[in-house]
């Protein structure tokens, strides 16, 4: 068995031929085509795509509500058989990133039933039609096809403009993607040059065209063949005059063009140096989070949600969320602030606490209690917390 065959084998089958296009309000081909020579291939790029994507991996993925307890069970533990739930995040958001479209579809079990949920990239992506029914149409790079109802398909985009179904191509980017192969190309070349030795001399006492000629064949004779004397060391006799090495400077961007570059792809990208390199914590981070990661959660829970569960379900609480704990990048003393003014007011449960200092919960359910400054009690319960052996009665201080 294929991977296709694990994810679209057991999909609801639909009966005849697909009836053409499904018609959207703008008029254009629902159509998406996949471009030739992608961006990922741009080291920089790529560096960007990756800074974004490993933080949105690390996003928790919820289900809430009561509905569809087998397929929440599943869930749990996976979107799939074959990725963990990281795994899937980081490679939705680079599908994202890269084509301003993603696409997930439901995994079908023996009985017809979702089962799980996979991102899919295709080569080219079409809406279709059946009975009225919108469909989409996935067509992969090995030439397989498939199609699944549109009302159980999930699809995130970007710069999302004209069409009424997917975003923009990354076409605007274009003549910075150039201008990073062109600098990349100056310094390649840049090396080349400067393994070799050009040299320049003046010949006297030659008069005729016949007579350069000889003494040209001669020189590449003596010094470059196969069985050349000079034993890598250039020759020239007393009739060569005004000998001089030729210095040749290959062009390459200055530090400030490139970081003129550098600046289009993080803006393009919503990044910055300090998120690539892992320096970025507090409220840089946050600034990062909210900007980027949180737009991600945001549209990634809706859609989840939607294809999950119907209209009815939904308004009983049934949806699918994705957080963050955002407190895990503050710094050492942000951390010990917000937690000490948490635990002084009663703000949070212990194991709350103690997940921002990545701490694991207390056993026995002790972590649910919600301490508060002074003596200290149980929120829920009323009851009295006893922290340590031997705690008086006049609470602390």
């Amino acid at each position: 068995m294929s991977l296709f065959d694990a994810i679209f084998k057991n999909r609801p089958k639909e009966q005849g031929a697909y009836q053409g296009y499904y018609k959207l309000l703008n008029g254009y081909r629902p159509a998406f085509t996949t471009r030739q020579g992608g961006i990922y291939e741009s080291e920089l790029i790529r560096s960007a795509i990756h800074a974004k994507a490993k933080h949105i991996s690390k996003l928790k993925v919820e289900i809430q509500g009561a509905a569809r307890p087998a397929l929440q069970a599943k869930l749990k533990n996976g979107p799939n058989q074959f990725q963990t739930w990281s795994q899937f995040l980081y490679r939705l958001d680079t599908i994202l990133e890269c084509e301003n479209n993603a696409w997930i579809v439901p995994v079908y079990n023996e009985y017809g039933e979702p089962s799980g949920v996979y991102s899919v990239l295709p080569r080219r992506c079409e809406l279709v039609q059946f009975g009225g029914v919108p469909y989409l149409r996935y067509e992969f790079s090995n030439g397989q096809r498939a199609a699944v109802e549109l009302a159980f398909c999930g699809i995130l985009n970007k710069h999302q403009f004209k069409d009424d179904l997917f975003g923009e191509t990354n076409g605007t980017l274009i003549p910075t993607m150039d201008l990073i192969h062109i600098q990349n190309q100056g310094i390649k070349e840049g090396v080349k040059s400067a393994a070799t030795y050009r040299f320049m001399a003046q010949l006297t006492n030659f008069t005729s065209e016949e007579d350069l000629k000889k003494e040209r064949k001669r020189f590449t004779e003596k010094n470059f063949s196969a069985d050349a004397e000079g034993g890598g060391m250039l020759l020239f006799p007393n009739t060569y005059s005004n000998i001089k090495q030729v210095d040749v400077k290959p062009w390459v961007v200055d530090a400030d063009q490139m970081k003129v570059i550098e600046s289009n792809v993080y803006n393009y990208f919503g990044v910055n140096e300090d998120i690539l390199q892992n320096k970025a914590y507090g409220d840089s981070w946050a600034a990062f989070y909210e900007g980027e990661v949180e737009w991600f959660a945001v549209q990634f829970s809706e859609v989840m949600t939607k294809m999950l569960f119907t209209l009815n379900e939904q308004s009983r609480g049934n949806r699918v969320i994705a957080t963050a704990n955002r407190l895990q990048y503050m710094s050492t003393a942000d951390k010990a602030n917000i937690t000490r003014i948490w635990a002084d007011h009663g703000l949070a449960k212990v194991d709350e606490i103690r997940e921002v200092w990545n701490l694991p919960p207390l056993p026995d359910g002790k972590g649910e209690a919600v301490p508060i400054r002074g003596e200290f009690y149980d929120l829920m319960t009323g009851e009295k917390i006893n922290l340590e052996e031997g705690s008086n009665d006049e609470g602390n201080s």
